[in-house]
């Protein structure tokens, strides 16, 4: 079993976001990996902060140039992504453990972050639906959901802002002094967008709108977290009273700018502009800064928040460790013992 992959502590959001594939690519992202020189089974896990191939091979090394060369030629990566540094490979037991320690939300921006436990068992389900696993990936993802679940059961790492977007909230939350009285936009309705209406209204935000190109999943978001729904070629024009906008959809391309944003913030006498790119590839033009009043903060800019966030849990997170710990120590050896091609 190999990791190989490039995360926000590699390398910075620019080059990250060369990498990142959106749900909807997936399986064919792991049919093509699977098909690779030397890849025999492969799980690929695409979030905000990362991009990884779980990989196995009896020629590792072999099969690591090639996926390289897979995601830089097939996703059309720049050059400055091709530095070196930006990946990392583990093996054997480094990679269970890297992979465990991802499940638990160990590896995250935000340490103990919930969103991520879901999104390994949708991307293990993207791969068994694209035919890239088998016996080895199978037994090891399963292994690897219970010692998920068995961290957050067993200690308070998850005590706390535990979502990119709960501390996207607390963001804006100090620069408003508070969320009362403030007008939230939430561009999009997927699965960061959900955690992030929800913290908005846990943390007392009234005024929150929606917007998605999906209709219909805007009126359920909106519903859930007693917000107004805007129509996605409709939200521009609604900027004038919003104070705080949170983007987060699959665009693979900015879907706000400095030329709508210029206008609007004539109409708007002087009032702050707050906005959070939570999106992979982002979806704020960092240009958008440069206006006056308008204020741009991206998944890198959660850093600072993360830092605290790891501070705060850091007892909590050598528990975690140890659990880990113990948990590879009784499963490796059945894990990557060579098995009958009759044994299921």
């Amino acid at each position: 079993m190999c990791c190989f992959g490039i995360n926000h502590r590699t390398s910075p959001l620019a080059v990250r976001e060369q990498f990142a594939v959106a749900k909807r690519n997936l399986q064919q992202c792991n049919q093509d990996v699977a098909a690779l020189p030397h890849v025999e089974e492969c799980v690929l896990l695409s979030t905000c902060n990362r991009t990884e191939i779980y990989y196995w091979s009896a020629c590792p090394e072999e099969a690591q140039t090639a996926i390289l060369g897979y995601f830089l030629g097939h996703l059309g990566a720049h050059e400055a992504a091709r530095n070196a540094a930006c990946f990392y490979r583990y093996e054997a037991e480094d990679a269970l453990r890297h992979l465990a320690r991802v499940a638990a939300g160990m590896d995250s921006m935000v340490i103990g972050e919930t969103e991520i436990f879901g999104q390994i068992k949708d991307a293990y389900r993207e791969a068994v639906a694209a035919g890239a696993t088998a016996s080895c990936s199978n037994r090891t993802f399963q292994r690897i959901f219970s010692i998920g679940k068995k961290v957050r059961t067993e200690t308070r790492i998850t005590s706390g802002p535990t979502s990119v977007g709960a501390a996207a909230v607390q963001l804006a939350g100090s620069a408003f002094g508070g969320l009362e009285g403030v007008n939230v936009l939430i561009v999009g309705a997927g699965d960061i967008a959900r955690s992030t209406a929800q913290s908005l209204r846990s943390r007392g935000a009234e005024g929150i709108f929606v917007a998605n190109r999906s209709y219909d999943r805007a009126v359920e978001l909106a519903e859930k977290v007693g917000g107004r729904v805007i129509r996605f070629t409709e939200w521009i024009p609604y900027l004038e009273q919003i104070d705080i906008v949170i983007v987060s959809t699959a665009s693979p391309v900015y879907v706000v700018g400095p030329a709508v944003l210029s206008q609007t913030q004539a109409t708007r006498q002087g009032r702050p502009l707050f906005l959070i790119d939570l999106s992979v590839p982002r979806n704020v033009d960092p240009a958008c800064a440069n206006l006056p009043g308008v204020s741009v903060h991206d998944i890198d800019t959660l850093q600072n928040l993360a830092r605290q966030s790891h501070d705060a849990r850091q007892s909590e997170i050598e528990r975690a460790e140890g659990i880990i710990e113990e948990w590879l120590a009784e499963n490796m050896q059945d894990l990557f013992m060579p098995r009958s091609p009759y044994t299921a």
